[in-house]
């Protein structure tokens, strides 16, 4: 059986580095599997999912021009599921609209021209008024000239 991508293998562990695992393949050919094809979660150290000389199936994911194998174990795994996010019960209350942190309404439709508008004057009048008294609370005291 001649080595080509897409095929599964068995091989052998030879060696394990940092990067990842080195796998000995049929007809005397040895393969990588980086350390980010190892499994679906985190590997910090491949020692934790690899032993040496331990017999693996692994997927034959590319072989460049100067012959280089790169292999995955990953690829053979069923996708790991991902966390589901918490779901919290509401209460009676906050189906109501009653509760203590009620969201910003919705709008059903979407704004006018001047809905918009009047909407941006008003933000634009309060942020220049905070502006204004930040500014007016830094004069007087740092440097300031006073005339006697």
């Amino acid at each position: 059986m001649s080595l080509e991508v897409g095929a599964v293998v068995e091989g052998e562990v030879t060696g394990i580095t940092n990067f990842g695992a080195f796998v000995q393949l049929p007809e005397g050919k040895v393969g990588l599997i980086h350390i980010s094809e190892v499994s679906n979660v985190y590997v910090k150290d491949v020692h934790d999912f690899l032993k040496e000389h331990e017999k693996i199936k692994v997927k034959i994911i590319s072989i460049d021009a100067r012959g280089k194998i790169a292999l995955s174990v990953k690829q053979l795994m069923p996708p790991a599921e991902l966390p589901k996010k918490p779901q919290y019960p509401q209460s009676e209350s906050q189906e109501r609209g009653g509760s203590v942190y009620q969201s910003a309404p919705k709008p059903m439709m979407p704004l006018s021209f001047e809905d918009k508008l009047s909407k941006f004057l008003k933000d634009s009048d309060d942020r220049m008024l905070d502006l204004k008294r930040n500014t007016e609370s830094k004069r007087g005291g740092r440097g300031a000239r006073r005339e006697r």
